[in-house]
């Protein structure tokens, strides 16, 4: 018993380090590159995570499979994002409000080229663990997995309080976050590599060969509009601090508590996230994958809407509203997601389906949404004069979004059929 507790006492502080690196930047990066003047640009911050996403977990997974045991590839990716993630913080720090995006995007890409990998390694890394523990990974690996969340809100609250939302030192934060977690990573247990035996095929480890689902008419449209709902995921994470913060433009708002402490304000959505996660096995046995998808669609159309109406004074409810929904639009799509893949596929392409699921949302989905959500906020916000204007084109931005989720689920409810399900 003490084992088993010490055991998943360090998976626990793994998962928790690994995701404070994230949470450190991934909501409060639009705010700084706002002030600097790259407000026009953040999209493409934000867009350039699920380009790299679509090739570059496979490629490190190859090496971590054949010639680098996870661990240690799981510490030299971080060794390696968070040198380019300080190197962007110094830049930023020494640069002040005359940061140039070339320099920044570029140091800011190789980091997170490098960190996208590292969220399955340390996955692979806690199953491998437990599993050489003997202990059931379905039973204790989400407790273990519940510490992620914690430290992306640890790391969030930090950044907030200390003031660094709005500065390069987010960044920096990170950096030396990655640091400290390449040299805790090299504690783990020891993970095999395939020395021997099947190799995969450089067409199979990308989860090309799962395309073949699409031949089934349920799976294809399943994965075409997980990457429709896809097109959702980062758009809060990338501009709702920008916009809570444009609030203090306006008098009215200025002083209140949510303009000064947006990161902290948005951390309700991570706190709500890890009470959500526990409901998905009774909603998906109850209700079947469709029900739980077209939650999670209509949970975005509110998520958006309530920021629409929402302000930090007297309607800073609507924005604790849109919080609290953001646990069931994102949980109960990407888990419910995942968990409906590995259901309906085979063991042999299982891998390579989850890889595909991968690719559709947080790959495809996520980076077109991401880009096409900043061209809506180019027009609407940043080319009106900072105060009420550019509040009120944030306002018409979020119901623009909330209309695209609205389109989506009514689509779904119509098109798709659950098989497993009654109709």
């Amino acid at each position: 018993m003490n084992n088993t507790f010490t055991l998943k006492a360090r998976l626990s502080a793994l998962g928790f380090l690994e995701f404070a690196v994230w949470g450190a930047y991934l909501t409060s990066l639009g705010s700084y590159l706002f002030r600097i003047g790259l407000g026009e640009q953040i999209g493409w911050f934000y867009a350039v995570q699920g380009i790299v996403s679509i090739f570059m977990p496979a490629l490190v997974g190859i090496v971590a499979d054949r010639w680098i045991q996870a661990q240690k590839t799981l510490s030299l990716c971080h060794i390696l994002a968070g040198a380019f993630m300080l190197g962007a913080g110094l830049y930023g720090m020494m640069a002040g409000d005359s940061a140039n995006f070339s320099v920044l995007f570029t140091l800011y890409t190789l980091s997170v080229a490098f960190f996208m990998p590292t969220i399955g390694l340390s996955n692979s890394v806690a199953y491998t663990a437990l599993e050489k523990a003997g202990l059931d990974t379905v039973k204790h690996f989400p407790p273990v997995r519940v510490f992620g969340t914690v430290g992306f809100i640890c790391a969030m609250l930090f950044v907030n309080f200390t003031g660094f939302q709005n500065t390069a030192s987010q960044l920096v934060t990170s950096g030396i976050l990655s640091f400290v977690l390449a040299l805790y990573s090299l504690t783990m247990p020891q993970c095999p590599v395939s020395k021997g035996g099947e190799k995969k095929s450089l067409y199979d480890a990308l989860g090309l060969k799962a395309f073949a689902l699409f031949k089934d008419r349920q799976m294809a449209i399943f994965f075409i509009f997980s990457m429709l709902l896809g097109v959702s995921l980062q758009i809060t994470n990338g501009f709702a601090n920008p916009f809570i913060q444009s609030f203090g433009g306006v008098s009215e708002y200025a002083d209140t508590w949510g303009v000064h402490n947006a990161n902290a304000l948005i951390s309700l959505s991570q706190m709500s996230e890890t009470l959500c996660i526990l409901l998905i096995p009774f909603f998906l046995r109850r209700f079947g994958i469709k029900v739980v998808m077209l939650m999670a669609m209509t949970a975005w159309v509110f998520r958006f809407g309530f920021f629409g109406l929402g302000n930090p004074g007297n309607g800073v409810w609507l924005f604790i509203l849109s919080m609290i929904v953001y646990g069931i639009a994102f949980d109960f799509f990407n888990v419910s997601g995942s968990l409906y893949v590995d259901k309906k596929t085979s063991v042999d392409i299982r891998s390579s389906a989850q890889g595909l699921f991968m690719i559709m949302t947080n790959g495809i989905g996520a980076t077109v949404g991401t880009l096409a959500a900043q061209q809506v906020i180019n027009h609407y916000v940043y080319s009106q004069p900072a105060g009420v204007a550019q509040v009120e084109g944030w306002s018409n931005a979020w119901f623009i979004f909330a209309g695209y989720a609205a389109v989506v689920a009514i689509m779904f409810f119509i098109i798709f059929r659950d098989k497993d399900v009654k109709q």
